[in-house]
This record gives structure tokens, C-alpha cells and sequence, in this order.
């Protein structure tokens, strides 16, 4: 989430105690939230890397035996959930309990969420990604936020230096929880290695505790505090919301239809029309201008390509998962590995790449050669198509039971990561450009509906294959549509920016 820079009297921004003690130059908070952030990250991918090969692992093997299309479903709901509850995340810190009670909350309920996978019962296994969903929304609307409370504004010269290594811990723990947490669930037990997520995030919650104290006050502060009467039309709303919901699945499961696809398929839907209900109020809002409506409309353009590109990106963790785990060979020059480690490759990709492309762009801007943002968007189109017919062809040397080199998915996600540092940091920065004055704190969290529209797409299409999920016409359909939208954006490229105005 965008993080804010403004003060409520009396609270000093940045101020946090301990005898002025730094981190790396920068406010001793921030060696908290990196660490926080750090083992959350390490506890969510760990069990994401685990997540789809235990479900559709046979149960003799101690799995679900799920079919691949309905767990790979699970999957992209699960993750298009994370992110869509952001949004009440940072309404619950602004409303009721400010930003530093938030992600504590949120941690909690993303240990107990770990901890319930790690019990060997179906029912809880769900319940358990519920909560994970539910904190994951809490923690990750808002410790980014609070990292900007560190600092003495916008212009403090140490902000982005800050965010830099705040990032740094996000792919630290990415990269370290496959090869942890992949190797014990994989070779040990599963429910042991969902057991070792829950204990990463107490880890991070308990030293988020400990050191809280360094934190800036403006991250206790509850923005824009609930009325008592709008708690008790929230309360009222939300009963009759929950009852309609509780009624209808208890018909459905007293009349012995219910299956888990009764869940999937209404989070897939949702997932789809919240956005497009969002956009359509934008663009009913009379009080925006008519610069700001034509802002929206060519920023419709930009979540439209996001949400195409996330929807074949965030299946890392599930048919290509799969394919790894299935279809390839996992020993390098006689080295045999787990398959869930091939999810480490997208973090250390990042972290070796990230610094190659900040240089590139301020290269090529000196240069005047720097490509435009709807040009960037189209590249990060085409790299993420281009890595689903890498794909394709990968699955057609897997014909026959054949076991692939592992260099395929290496290049896979090696072509994904390039496409992801060509979108999403660019993403982030146009949603703020573009965003109209009324809406601006809002924006991010309609970027983060980009992921949970794709996510959502790729749920309906592989229910809708059914057993041609992770097949070549799966890969090559969705590779053949990412390039097509590329293809698009850069045909229409001047009328979109006509629309964005004065943005560049």
C-alpha cells in the first residue's frame, strides 16, 4: 500500500527511541520492519512452494489427492484473496486500530494460520489458508506504511535508500523458504514443513514485539477514527452479509452438494467484478474532472495488461510447480534437489537483476532513449507470453514421461523476472501519477486488484480445462493471449497516452 507522509499535531514523524541507534544509516525501526517482513515472506512462500504439490500429492503419499486443475484453482484464489483483503486491511488500520496494532494482529492470525495447516485435517487445511489470507491482507497493507513513518517526509534523503533494503528482506525470505521449508515438507513431512512456516512468523511476530518501541508514533495514530454510528451500520450490514452466506451454504451442505468448488468458484467471480464495479464507480464520480476521468480510462488500459501479466506470473507456485515436480529432472551435474526449490529462483533472479535495471533506466533517460510506461508495460506483456511458450515447448519435450532439464523452468523464470522488473515497479509509479486527488490513497489498493483479477482469470480457466490444465494447449492459449494484449498496447499506444494527459 502507498504510504502516507502526513502528521496528526503532535506526533513527531520518525520519532522512535533508543538512544538514536541507526540501521545501516537508517532508523532503528526499520531493522524491525525488515526482519518482520523478512519472516513473513519466508513463512508465506515457504508454504506456497508446499502448497499445490501437497494437494495434489495421492493421499498415500500423505496428500489430498486433488485433481491439478481444481488445486491449482485453490492456489490462484488463495493468492488472488491475499491480495484483494489488503483492502479492508488498511481500512481496519485507518478506522480502528492504526497501523502498528494492525500488523501485529495480522501476524498472529498468519502464525495460527500456519499452524492449523500443519495439523493433518482436511477442514483445517482450509481454515488455515483462510486465516493466512485474512493476516497476509492486515500485515501486507500496512507495514510498508509504516516504514515511510520513519522518515521525515518525502524528501528525506534516506527514504528510498529505506524502501531499497525494506525490499531486500522481502526477496531474503522468498529465496531462503523453498530451499528450508520446500526440503522438509518434501522430504521429511508436509505437515512438518507448515509447521516450520508457523514458526518462521512467530519468530518474525515476536521480535516485531520486542522491537516496536523503535517504531515511528505516527504509526499508532488511527487516521480517520470510526464514528459510533457508522460501527453500528458496519455491524448491522455486515450480520445480514453473513447470514445470507451462512444460510446459503448451509442448504447447500445439508442437501449434500457442497464441494469445495462452491467455494472457488463464487471467490473467482467476486475477484473479477469487484474491480470492475470499482472502475464503474470512478468513472460515475462527477466530481472528478474531466482531466481525471481521461486519467482513469487510460489507466484502465494499464490494469487490463496487469492483470493478464499476473495472471500467468503468479502460477510460479502452481502448474509450474507441477511441471517441476512432474516433468522434470531434479539432479544438476548428479545433484539431486526438491522440486519446490526451483521457487527460490524468481527472489535470487530479483536480487540479482533489480539494481541492472534502476542503473538501466536513469541510463537510458540521460540518453532520452528511455522507453515510455506504456512501452515498458508491453515488454513486461511479451516476456511474461514469451515465457509460456517457453513452456509450451518444454511440455512438448516432456512428451512421453520424458524428465526436462531443469534449465527450462530456469529460463522460464528467468524470462518472467525480467518482465516483472519491466512492469511492476513502473505499475506502482503510473498508479500514483494517475491517481485522481479524490482517490489517490485508494489507488494502491486498486493496483492490487490487477493481481487479484488475474489470479481469479486463471482459477476460471482451469476449471474450465479441467484435466488440460498444465498441458502444451494450456501454456500456448495463454501465451498466445499475453502477446496478443502486448501487441495491443503497443498498436494503441498513442491513444493511451492521449488519455493520460500530462503524465509521462
Amino acid at each position: 500500500m502507498a504510504s502516507t507522509t502526513t502528521w496528526e499535531p503532535g506526533v513527531q514523524p520518525g520519532h522512535q527511541s533508543g538512544g538514536g541507534k541507526t540501521f545501516l544509516g537508517h532508523p532503528r525501526g526499520l531493522a524491525t520492519l525488515f526482519m518482520t517482513e523478512t519472516w513473513e515472506r519466508f513463512s508465506f512462500y515457504g508454504m506456497r512452494a508446499l502448497l499445490v504439490l501437497y494437494m495434489v500429492a495421492g493421499t498415500n503419499h500423505g496428500g489430498l489427492g486433488m485433481k491439478v486443475a481444481l488445486a491449482t484453482a485453490i492456489y490462484s484464489v488463495y493468492n488472488a484473496m491475499v491480495y484483494l483483503l489488503a483492502l479492508p486491511g488498511g481500512w481496519i488500520a485507518d478506522r480502528f486500530l492504526g497501523a502498528r496494532k494492525t500488523v501485529a494482529l495480522g501476524g498472529a492470525v498468519i502464525m495460527i494460520g500456519h499452524f492449523l495447516l500443519a495439523v493433518p485435517v482436511k477442514a483445517s487445511f482450509f481454515v488455515g489458508l483462510v486465516f493466512i489470507a485474512a493476516g497476509s491482507g492486515l500485515l501486507k497493507a500496512n507495514i510498508s506504511t509504516m516504514v515511510g513513518h520513519l522518515y521525515d517526509g518525502p524528501n528525506d534523503p534516506r527514504r528510498d535508500g529505506g524502501f531499497t533494503i525494506f525490499y531486500m528482506g522481502i526477496n531474503l525470505g522468498a529465496f531462503a523458504a523453498p530451499l528450508v521449508i520446500g526440503t522438509v515438507g518434501q522430504s521429511v513431512d508436509w505437515h512438518l514443513g507448515f509447521a516450520l512456516a508457523g514458526v518462521g512468523m512467530a519468530l518474525g511476530l515476536g521480535q516485531y514485539l520486542m522491537g516496536t518501541r523503535h517504531l515511528s508514533a505516527k504509526s499508532d495514530v488511527v487516521g480517520s477514527p470510526i464514528t459510533a454510528a457508522e460501527k453500528s451500520a458496519l455491524l448491522k450490514k455486515g450480520a445480514f452479509w453473513v447470514a445470507l452466506a451462512l444460510a446459503f451454504y448451509a442448504v447447500v451442505v445439508l442437501t449434500g452438494h457442497f464441494t469445495i468448488s462452491w467455494a472457488v468458484w463464487p471467490l473467482s467471480i467476486a475477484g473479477i467484478a469487484i474491480p470492475v464495479l470499482v472502475f464503474a464507480r470512478f468513472k460515475r464520480d462527477k466530481e472528478l474532472t474531466e482531466s481525471e476521468q481521461s486519467k482513469i480510462s487510460g489507466y484502465i488500459w494499464f490494469f487490463v495488461v496487469a492483470a493478464v501479466f499476473w495472471m500467468i506470473y503468479d502460477q510460479s507456485g502452481s502448474t509450474l510447480s507441477v511441471f517441476a515436480d512432474d516433468n522434470t529432472n531434479l539432479s544438476l551435474l548428479g545433484w539431486h534437489f526438491p522440486s519446490s526449490w526451483f521457487q527460490s529462483l524468481n527472489p535470487l533472479y530479483i536480487m540479482a537483476l533489480a539494481p541492472v535495471f534502476a542503473w538501466l533506466w536513469v541510463w537510458l533517460a540521460r540518453r532520452a532513449k528511455n522507453p515510455s510506461t506504456t512501452m515498458k508495460f508491453a515488454i513486461g506483456l511479451l516476456m511474461i507470453g514469451a515465457s509460456f511458450f517457453v513452456m509450451m515447448l518444454a511440455m512438448a519435450a516432456a512428451s512421453g514421461g520424458v524428465k526436462v532439464s531443469p534449465l527450462w523452468l530456469a529460463l522460464v523464470y528467468l524470462v518472467q523476472t525480467v518482465g516483472e522488473l519491466t512492469l511492476s515497479p513502473v505499475g506502482l509509479s503510473v498508479t500514483t501519477k494517475l491517481a485522481p486527488a479524490k482517490y489517490a490513497s485508494q489507488m494502491m489498493g486498486v493496483w492490487f486488484l490487477a493481481v487479484t483479477a488475474g489470479d481469479c482469470v486463471a482459477a476460471v480457466i482451469q476449471l474450465g480445462l479441467g484435466d488440460a490444465t498444465g498441458s502444451t494447449v494450456y501454456f500456448a492459449i495463454q501465451g498466445a493471449a499475453a502477446i496478443v494484449a502486448g501487441v495491443a498496447l503497443v498498436m494503441y499506444r498513442k491513444n493511451v497516452i492521449r488519455l493520460m494527459g500530462d503524465v509521462h
